[in-house]
């Protein structure tokens, strides 16, 4: 569970790499996790597309 996000639960993408010859190798492509601090001073490992629709939605409240 160290790479999923805690909020939306978004894991890897399993794709292929793809050569000059149409070789193909597997791969997991995983998203950007980072810390984040919530209320109560907790800390998250959310995705920056969370982190980015939550500081969305705080600014509009506190407009």
């Amino acid at each position: 569970m160290a790479r999923v996000c805690q909020v939306c639960g978004k894991g890897y993408l399993a794709t292929f790499t793809r050569s000059h010859s149409m070789r193909k190798t597997k791969v997991r492509l995983y998203p950007n996790l980072q810390w984040m601090k919530l209320e109560h001073g907790k800390r998250v490992k959310s995705c920056v597309k969370c982190i980015k629709t939550r500081t969305k939605r705080m600014a509009a409240v506190a407009a």
